[in-house]
């Protein structure tokens, strides 16, 4: 088991203690896994295609994951590069400064809400990449503003892309999806407000950090109060009600919309009334990503895209496959060109545009490719069967405690919330049958702390920190979401076993 957890503890030790880059440290992580893989885990011993095969194997595997994770960062950079140059963002913060003059105010409905909304329509990375951006033109550090997205739409992470996780497990137990949906949402409902917590701790630290010589903007607990109540108790409800599908997306919406409507009342005769100038012209890209995520999202629609699948498969269970037709990155290229030409803007710009993210994704595309095959080698070497094997003998009956961990830890090796599920939702219904304990409580657990998860995963701070110009200084953002994830966990494995045992 030790050895197993060496190429991951590496990792976080030379991003947390040397700050290292996540390109530098995920090689080592990479060759320490290359080596252990066939010596200690007899990987490639049986294979017919040798140990060179499926090294191979695994770094096609790995090559086309951070290709579907490229498709979506290099839209998503082009638009925020376009609404840049267009004067956009500019709109935005004034159309943002006519409802509330507070940068706090304007980064929780952007770090919370919007970023929320994007997770509940889109997911697979989409919140951090568009928010972050806007977060900066705020006002608001680099750092800081990455840190915040990631927070602000990680109790959403558990229903993203409209439930596509809670489907997972369902399909992987046959559990009823409303049975896993509330008890997943319930454990965000009563435990949101800690993630709020360091949301406001962290954005403290920088809404006044480019004019520190003036009073420090302080904002009232009842605003982050009611931000959080605002989505967890409709996203509880929904859950409960309809299931998956709309928990966060609805949630979003409406949390949104009575925080909107308490922060108009509360600000009548002090916020400027009407739209900014120019602000209707910049949401038209945002508006028809928002109109494609709900057209491609809507049966019939949804089923006759997704049918359209790039599949590969190898002998030995690899493979991969996309469906590019409702992937994010597709819906954010379309809604750059269509955007813009809204805008009455010449293709030949947004050309320009698209030429410049793809320039800075040069370095991110290194980083990317070697913690994806380490993720894939790990899986296939049985690396994380070990853990799993492990953690499962050494804890008997108190494994409702560490449930959550689980799922956290496949989140950060897979980067993704669904693969996670994917990966050890079976895992946690059988002991959990084994044990005597609640097994849907147990795959709720397994939900919540593979959300969680996605805030410390590196596939999600390098292409947080690409969208801001923050390549390389990963470990930095990691510092400052892996104790927020630490005690959100904690949290989360006491409130589970209490629950288990009631």
């Amino acid at each position: 088991m030790l050895l197993a957890a060496v190429p991951v503890l590496a990792i976080l030790g030379l991003m947390l203690g040397w700050r290292w880059s996540a390109a530098r440290a995920g090689l080592v992580g990479l060759a320490l896994a290359g080596m252990l893989a066939p010596s200690a885990f007899g990987f490639g011993g049986a294979s017919a295609h040798g140990l060179a095969g499926e090294f191979a194997a695994v770094g096609a595997e790995g090559a086309f994951m951070a290709a579907t994770i490229l498709w979506i960062l290099w839209p998503a950079l082009a638009l925020h590069h376009h609404q840049q140059q267009r004067g956009a963002i500019d709109a935005i913060r004034s159309g943002l400064g006519r409802l509330t003059a507070g940068r706090s105010l304007q980064a929780l409905l952007v770090g919370w809400f919007l970023a929320l909304f994007f997770e509940g329509a889109a997911g697979f990375g989409t919140p951090v990449a568009l928010t972050a951006p806007i977060l900066v033109g705020l006002g608001i550090p680099a750092v800081q503003a990455v840190v915040l997205a990631l927070l602000g739409h990680a109790a959403g992470v558990s229903f993203g892309a409209l439930g596509t996780p809670v489907l997972a497990q369902v399909a992987l137990t046959g559990l009823d999806a409303v049975d896993i949906a509330w008890r997943t949402a319930l454990l965000h409902a009563l435990l949101g407000g800690l993630l709020m917590l360091f949301f406001m701790r962290v954005l403290a630290t920088g809404v006044n950090a480019d004019k520190p010589d003036q009073a420090r903007e302080v904002l009232p607990i009842a605003w982050p109060v009611l931000a959080a109540g605002s989505f967890l108790l409709p996203s509880l409800a929904l859950a409960a009600l309809l299931g998956p599908e709309l928990a966060t997306l609805g949630g979003a919406l409406a949390g949104g919309a009575i925080f909107t409507a308490v922060l108009r009342w509360r600000t009548r005769g002090h916020a400027n009334p009407g739209p900014a100038p120019g602000l209707g012209r910049a949401l038209w890209p945002y508006g028809v990503l928002i109109a494609l995520v709900l057209f491609t999202r809507a049966p019939p629609v949804s089923g006759l895209l997704a049918s359209v699948k790039l599949h590969w498969q190898w002998a030995g269970g690899y493979g991969g496959s996309m469906q590019p037709l409702v992937h994010p990155g597709t819906l954010l290229l379309l809604a750059l060109l269509i955007g813009a030409r809204l805008q009455h803007v010449p293709f030949k710009d947004v050309g320009s545009s698209l030429a410049h993210a793809a320039r800075q994704l040069l370095p991110v595309s290194a980083a990317l490719l070697a913690m994806l095959c380490l993720s894939r080698l790990m899986l296939h070497a049985g690396m994380i069967a070990a853990l799993e094997n492990a953690a499962v003998s050494g804890l008997g009956h108190s494994w409702s405690l560490v449930a959550p961990a689980v799922g956290a830890l496949g989140s950060f090796v897979t980067g993704s919330a669904t693969a996670s599920n994917v990966l050890f939702t079976s895992l946690q219904a059988q002991t959990a049958q084994a044990l005597g304990l609640p097994v849907a409580l147990m795959v709720a657990a397994q939900g919540f702390g593979a959300a969680i998860g996605n805030i410390v995963c590196p596939h999600n701070i390098i292409a947080g920190a690409a969208t801001v110009g923050l390549a390389g200084r990963e470990a930095d953002i990691l510092r400052h979401t892996l104790w927020p994830c630490a005690m959100y966990l904690v949290a989360g494995g006491l409130l589970v076993a209490g629950l288990a045992i009631w």
